[in-house]
């Protein structure tokens, strides 16, 4: 799984793993003169691919759940689904997070690069300026089926880089809340179809807390954040964005927050995270297990829990993340794809990477059951979608989504959202104060801003 905060081990390895381990060995020494980047690797062929020259060539980072999942849409793809021509694909795992980005941009710069590649949207930015990916040739995409107009302008517009898309979203994958139905019942917080109702506001948000405390008895709303390095940055983004306020990372900064806003969101996140009603001392690992075994009510988790909270036997309901200031917003990420850098690409060759991605959008419905919103929408339109429970009662997340402020140290894994959680879990643990918690992270990013763009 790609998103997650608890890191995940490498896949065993196997022979098919060994050998892709080796072509990739020799493609990123060539690519970074010797050095490679710390991490594990881990890689794969599909089924219906050959290692042979005429392969199209995949680097991605999903694992577990999601890495089988996306071994079925390849393999799909391979076999000609839908009666297109089929795919000869040779797919490379590597390890999800700083690793796999240093590795993506050390194989660009030597021009040595994947044909395509998976990105988190969020990273864009610090690849698309330095000429580390390829723009998409969108005539081309057309011409396969797919079109600007089959996304939400919310993640779309994350796609460009000076008025040029460099990425194409397979998913949008928000932050978001899972509930215990029977619980949220009780609690008198289901409509009559049985969804979670609108809360509207902070205080209606606070009371849903108590009332689902009351309601299981334990906790009410769960929440692991303590060492993690991006679960308060999701909650935090997420209501500032509602908010309303700029939250921008301009070049050279300074960073402009508002702080009125800012210390209004986590004056909220102090307050329902009390350690009484909702704990606040809790880790990622301990507020998932305290949510599956039913000792709380809500868990504030990204929608990636799905395969793992459905194994719960709970009852389980989800929505996007409740608007309860003055604007709606759901903080998001997005899988996409990018073509990265080659000097020289071969034009049939880069002709059939946006063929490949084309089809692999199609097949996103297989990627929805992992929870997943597909970023292309017409897959959102398919009886099949609409089926999926509670996959489709969330779907409306992707028109509000909001993303890291584009800058070439944030996004999904970096070192940004790690030094906005630091303060933001001191606040939370009741060691400082939402003021001062606030005024470190305008440091924070201040400092950030101050360091040159290593790719500039």
């Amino acid at each position: 799984m790609s998103s997650r905060s608890p890191a995940q081990g490498p896949a065993a390895p196997d022979p098919v793993h060994r050998l892709s381990r080796r072509r990739l060995l020799r493609h990123t020494m060539a690519a970074a003169g010797g050095l490679l980047a710390a991490g594990p690797l881990s890689g794969c062929v599909s089924p219906a691919s050959a290692s042979g020259a005429s392969s199209l060539s995949v680097w991605d980072l999903f694992q577990g759940g999601d890495g089988m999942l996306m071994d079925e849409m390849i393999e799909a793809v391979s076999r000609g689904a839908g009666g297109a021509e089929g795919f000869e694909v040779d797919r490379t795992i590597l390890d999800w997070g700083p690793s796999y980005y240093t590795k993506l941009a050390m194989s660009a710069a030597g021009g040595r690069a994947s044909d395509v590649a998976a990105m988190h949207l969020s990273r864009l930015a610090g690849y698309a300026p330095g000429g580390l990916v390829d723009p998409f040739d969108l005539d081309l995409l057309a011409e396969f089926g797919v079109t600007a107009e089959d996304f939400t302008p919310a993640v779309w517009s994350r796609t460009r880089h000076e008025g040029t898309v460099y990425a194409i979203p397979l998913d949008v994958h928000p932050f978001i809340v899972f509930y215990d139905k029977e619980a949220a019942e009780k609690a008198g917080l289901l409509s009559t179809s049985g969804e979670l109702v609108p809360m509207g506001s902070p205080e209606a948000l606070l009371e849903a807390g108590k009332a689902l405390a009351g309601a299981t008895g334990e906790a009410g709303i769960l929440f692991g954040h303590v060492t993690d390095t991006a679960q308060n940055w999701r909650l935090f983004a997420g209501l500032y964005a509602q908010t309303g306020a700029e939250f921008a990372l301009p070049d050279g900064g300074p960073p402009k927050i508002d702080v009125d806003a800012a210390v209004r969101v986590v004056t909220l996140m102090t307050r329902l995270f009390d350690g009484k009603t909702n704990p606040n001392n809790l880790d990622y690992n301990g507020a998932l297990a305290a949510f599956t075994s039913g000792r709380g009510g809500m868990a504030m988790l990204g929608e990636w829990e799905l395969p793992t909270l459905k194994k719960s036997g709970l009852d389980l309901g989800a929505a996007p993340f409740p608007q309860v200031f003055e604007e709606p917003a759901v903080y998001t990420d997005s899988h996409s794809f990018v073509l990265p850098h080659q000097d020289d690409p071969d034009p049939a060759r880069r002709r059939e990477a946006h063929r490949y991605v084309a089809e692999i959008l199609k097949q996103s419905l297989t990627w929805a059951s992992a929870g997943h919103i597909p970023a292309y929408q017409p897959v959102l339109a398919e009886p099949g979608y609409a089926a999926l429970d509670p996959q489709s009662s969330y779907a409306d997340a992707a028109e509000v989504a909001v993303l890291d402020p584009p800058n070439w140290f944030a996004g999904a894994g970096s070192n940004f959202q790690n030094r906005m959680c630091q303060p933001l879990q001191s606040a939370l643990l009741g060691n400082t104060t939402p003021e001062k918690a606030v005024r470190q992270m305008v440091r924070e990013a201040d400092t950030l801003l101050r360091q040159p763009d290593p790719v500039a």
